[in-house]
């Protein structure tokens, strides 16, 4: 297995997929190469995070009791 070069997806910017990396995916069962650079996965999971905080309650906040 040698690096590989891929394209992010949302900046278009070349990223290597090095070794280790390919093996670790691999090794977690994850069948498709990454199509997101470092940077741009970092910054896709912290908006998945913020997007996630602040719900969850439906009664405006406070006991109810």
């Amino acid at each position: 297995m040698a690096d590989k070069t891929l394209v992010c997806k949302d900046c278009n910017n070349e990223f290597v997929f090095t070794e280790g990396e390919q093996a670790f995916y691999k090794e977690k069962g994850f069948e498709n190469e990454p199509q997101r650079c470092p940077d741009c996965r970092r910054a896709k999971k912290q908006q998945r995070n913020n997007n996630n905080r602040g719900g969850g309650r439906s009664f405006g906040g406070g006991n109810r009791w």
